[in-house]
């Protein structure tokens, strides 16, 4: 409970009610205090961005069943921020609350978040998905503070530039962002925003009128900046974030959101479905909240009259959509799960997915494990088997780097290419070319026998699995 004296001079400042940090899943719960006269009158929710926004929603009508209003909502890529902060701090001559709405707000941002939004950037072109790549991207040009006339192409700055404007060293593919630099430099957000945070909190310190509130939605927040230490005392933020990873843990987590979105969006429709077909339908979408909503609104319409959806349904309607089903395939045949592996192999195969494209997933896998080896058997810098994280990124993986050889193989977020290396060195070079020779041999088998594709394919793989024993050591 919060201390009444705290209470009063947060009401003095016209905050309202101060509330804690809490998870999304505790909106529910909070939402009539947070919709009353003394609630808070500044919102941030951060984290995966349609579960953001979907949480916003929840939260205007809540707002909007207690007292009628106008909600303005902005575009954080566009926004004019000081024009928002004067209409915000204004009195308004109509009845009612005025809602000010900006999605993907970069108040909360910071230069130190120019790496993930790189990374981010990186996943979304990979898995071709270039608006997502632009939106990050334009993070970084803005969180730099470049005026718009002044940008110019990532490809062609300077190391020195990255490292000064991005703190990062400049990566070595860079042919793709100059494909959207174009639709970067139509950006009309101003450089700077950061910037404004300050005169933020001078504003609210004034006092924010009674009848205007501020929502404000972010993927990514420096949860050390004035800022959002300020919102946290004196609003409500709401922590939308989920686990990222392949780990176990951050799976559960994942497959219990996806769950929760399913069965929200089947309520509304006054659907159910079948208990089998829950878990064959979260890992066909895999994680794409938008996409499990979309998924699930087109099986209840399918469904029709019915109030069930069978595992029938899910069959016709639902598609393997997983844009990284062939890195799914890698990674249970890195961790040794012979019978994941065969099964992820069956669904791309019975989704379309080309034998010769599962085999190309496999063979860029076993040539970077192959390099990765054989860096590690470079004597300088010397590298230890069963090293931790941290030593790897602050002493190992700087000392690789000053090798110009190695440097376009050492891309990539520091701990996946942690992992990477300790995946690398569970086998020596000979069984990686030994694999890659197992390879050469299916894919003739593939062009030139008359074989089943599935048949060459889950051979190659059981035989691979086989090879998983480490070799003596002088067979290096």
């Amino acid at each position: 409970m919060v201390p009444q004296l705290a209470v009063a001079t947060a009401a003095e400042k016209g905050y309202g009610v101060v509330m804690p940090l809490i998870q999304r899943t505790e909106l529910s719960a909070s939402l009539a205090a947070a919709a009353g006269d003394d609630g808070p009158k500044i919102f941030l929710f951060f984290g995966e961005r349609f579960l953001c926004r979907r949480a916003a929603d929840e939260l205007i009508s809540s707002l909007s069943t207690a007292k009628d209003g106008t909600v303005y909502t902005i575009d954080g890529d566009r926004e004019d921020a000081p024009q928002t902060l004067s209409k915000l701090m204004s009195f308004s001559i109509l009845p009612g609350l005025q809602i000010y709405r900006v999605n993907d707000s970069r108040l909360f941002h910071s230069k130190n978040l120019s790496e993930n939004l790189w990374q981010k950037a990186s996943q979304a072109a990979a898995a071709d998905q270039p608006q997502r790549a632009l939106r990050y991207l334009a993070d970084m040009y803005h969180l730099a503070s470049i005026d718009p006339q002044d940008r110019q192409p990532l490809s062609e700055m300077s190391e020195d530039q990255w490292r000064q404007l991005f703190g990062l060293t400049k990566p070595s593919d860079l042919a793709w962002t100059d494909e959207i630099f174009t639709r970067i430099q139509q950006s009309t957000a101003p450089a700077g925003t950061v910037d404004l945070a300050d005169r933020y909190i001078q504003s609210f310190e004034k006092g924010i009128p009674a009848n205007n509130r501020l929502i404000l939605t972010a993927e990514n927040v420096d949860k050390r900046k004035r800022l959002f230490t300020y919102s946290k005392k004196s609003g409500l933020i709401i922590d939308c974030s989920v686990a990222e990873g392949g780990g176990a843990a951050a799976q559960r987590s994942q497959k219990s959101v996806l769950q929760e979105m399913m069965e929200s969006t089947l309520r509304d429709f006054g659907k159910t479905i079948d208990r089998g077909a829950v878990d064959l339908f979260c890992e066909r979408v895999g994680f794409q909240p938008v996409a499990i909503v979309t998924e699930t609104e087109k099986l209840a319409l399918y469904c029709g009259d019915r109030d069930r959806i069978t595992l029938d349904d899910l069959n016709a309607m639902v598609g393997r959509s997983r844009e990284d089903a062939l890195f799914e395939l890698t990674d249970h045949f890195g961790k040794r799960q012979l019978g994941k592996t065969l099964t992820t192999l069956h669904h791309l195969l019975e989704n379309g997915i080309h034998a010769l494209a599962v085999l190309a997933t496999l063979r860029n896998y076993i040539r970077r494990l192959l390099i990765f080896r054989s860096i590690q058997l470079q004597s300088s810098p010397p590298y230890q088997k069963g090293m931790n994280a941290r030593t790897f990124q602050e002493k190992y993986l700087p000392g690789l780097k000053e090798h110009m050889e190695w440097k376009e193989h050492l891309g990539g977020h520091p701990y996946a290419l942690f992992m990477s290396f300790e995946r690398a060195a569970e086998h020596q070079c000979s069984t990686y070319k030994a694999w890659l020779a197992e390879l050469v041999d299916a894919e003739f088998r593939l062009k030139g026998s008359g074989l089943a594709e599935h048949l060459i394919l889950e051979e190659l793989i059981t035989s691979l699995h086989r090879g998983h024993s480490v070799l003596p050591a002088e067979l290096y």
